[in-house]
């Protein structure tokens, strides 16, 4: 039976897990509260992979107080060895009595086998609490576990009429310092940012986090996130003197097969270079994001230009997009936000679905997801 109390205690553990959103990736983001007579004896969450997940964090904190606790945990214990011990066999140990779960895990190696060993154990267990809320700590977790895709973001930048560059090509800055730290802490919480050769050749793009780490909650003082680096270049025409080549973290580059002399030059430039299949003369999209989820990469910030935005937007490979509106206009002779010269009529239309607007600085920021995203 779900108690009052428990919406509470959940939303708590849900708030918990939040903490490691910058930090924990490839694991899910998850909370863990330990609760004896309706107060907190204990408190966790995963900060990290190969370091203690949010049960035994929170066990450890609640010490004998464990014994004939209730546990609050944002995503089903896991039952199998790992990095670290199965969760289940931890509060099963610890005593617990009761155990409130948001969601079960997706995760084939678990996905309700740490449910049942608890059960097995004699505990009392509710599964479904504030599922939808537990969700969105992990959309990415989520997604690569059960569709073996990462969760891909879209970040543009727009003027109120719909243009990301002026005609001469002029872009910087479209948005206001408000909205470009909001990016970077975007970038912040992705595994990875990507973006096309064009993009990364035009800008002499850094893709980093440039954000002091106070502006990140949960991340301790030089421990800075440095998500991966990720570039489509088909024909490998990424100078090997390219500046993110030359700062800390991984950027890796998908290519066709070819190019040895290229690809040499930019593997001792420090990038990995890896040779995907060929579609229509490019980089086959889907197997690049199948591969990507391979290397357990959770969530993409794509940051590209309209005909790589456009070509993953039209094959259904865009989860989110993350407009950013600035307050002034820029001209019908401006570049638009997306390439899709296969929209031609009414039904051809890609639909959205409008999840958040805000004010950030002077912009506006919408959030929305495409109705064609597929998870195949």
């Amino acid at each position: 039976m779900i108690l009052p109390e428990d919406y509470l205690f959940m939303a708590q553990a849900i708030r918990l897990a939040r903490k490691g959103r910058f930090t924990c990736h490839p694991n899910p983001r998850v909370g863990a509260l330990l609760v004896q007579n309706g107060a907190v004896v204990g408190e966790g969450f995963h900060q990290r992979a190969g370091e203690p997940h949010a049960e035994p964090v929170a066990l450890s904190a609640a010490g004998d107080c464990s014994q004939g606790a209730t546990a609050y945990v944002t995503l089903e214990p896991c039952s199998h060895h790992g990095r670290t011990p199965p969760c289940a066999d931890a509060l099963i140990q610890a005593g617990v009595c009761r155990v409130v779960v948001a969601m079960e895990d997706p995760n084939p190696l678990v996905a309700g086998r740490g449910l049942e060993r608890l059960r097995q154990a004699g505990i009392e267990v509710h599964v479904g609490l504030l599922e939808r809320e537990a969700q969105a700590l992990n959309p990415g977790f989520i997604k690569r576990m059960r569709h073996g895709l990462p969760f891909v973001r879209c970040k543009l930048a727009m003027s109120l009429d719909g243009r990301t560059a002026m005609a001469s090509g002029e872009s910087k800055w479209i948005t206001s310092d408000a909205a470009r730290r909001d990016v970077h802490r975007l970038r912040a919480l992705s595994a990875a940012v990507m973006t096309g050769v064009e993009t990364a050749i035009a800008d002499g793009a850094s893709l980093n986090v440039r954000l002091p780490t106070t502006a990140l909650e949960g991340v301790e003082p030089g421990n800075l996130p440095s998500p991966q680096r990720v570039v489509l270049d088909s024909r490998l025409r990424m100078p090997p003197h390219s500046k993110m080549l030359s700062l800390p973290g991984e950027t890796t580059i998908l290519c066709l097969a070819g190019e040895p002399e290229r690809r040499a030059a930019l593997k001792a430039a420090g990038a990995a270079v890896v040779s995907m299949p060929e579609y229509n003369g490019r980089v086959d999209l889907r197997a690049a994001m199948h591969y990507l989820a391979r290397q357990e990469l959770n969530e993409i910030l794509l940051e590209a230009g309209p005909q790589l935005a456009g070509a993953l937007l039209q094959a259904g490979l865009l989860d989110e997009l993350v407009i950013y509106m600035a307050p002034h206009l820029m001209g019908d002779g401006g570049k638009g936000l997306f390439h899709l010269p296969d929209l031609v009529q009414m039904q051809d239309r890609i639909e959205l679905e409008i999840a958040d607007i805000r004010a950030v600085g002077r912009d506006w920021r919408i959030t929305a997801a495409p109705t064609n995203r597929c998870n195949a």
